[in-house]
């Protein structure tokens, strides 16, 4: 299994996505890369979330989203910023829990944290997105929910 989710964080070290969210790193990748669906497509193969769960995240109909697996539609700035935070929180909770599979289950999890919700209901915001990390970053360093 540990091998399997080693093969799976690959794609994200091809595309060069930070480990944490940090906004000069992400400012800086937004300015030199082109977030597109290979990147969306990261996100299904390591998530299994569906199209419409994705598309609620990035706050898109699910049709606009479909749309965006033709090369010639290009994301609007504020989408290829939600894609590469969700990219980075993913590698980061990765790093944190050890695999895809662990952080997944954490997401869809009530959390105290979270007023008893789940993380994954915070997905959906820049904002949301941040304090999930927040909490993954409280994880590393020895806090246990």
């Amino acid at each position: 299994m540990k091998q399997k989710n080693q093969m799976v964080e690959d794609p994200l070290a091809l595309y060069g996505v930070p480990g944490q969210i940090s906004d000069s790193e992400v400012l800086a990748f937004l300015r030199t890369k082109d977030v597109n669906w290979k990147y969306i497509n990261t996100i299904k193969t390591l998530t299994d979330y569906n199209d419409d769960v994705i598309s609620g995240w990035l706050n898109i109909s699910v049709r606009t989203f479909r749309s965006y697996r033709q090369p010639e539609n290009k994301f609007k700035e504020n989408t290829k910023e939600h894609v590469l935070l969700l990219l980075s929180l993913i590698r980061h909770g990765i790093h944190v829990l050890g695999s895809a599979k662990d952080l997944f289950q954490w997401l869809n999890t009530v959390n105290f944290y979270f007023d008893g919700k789940s993380p994954n209901g915070y997905l959906n915001t820049v904002s949301g997105i941040r304090f999930v990390d927040d909490r993954l970053t409280a994880m590393e360093y020895g806090d246990n929910v």
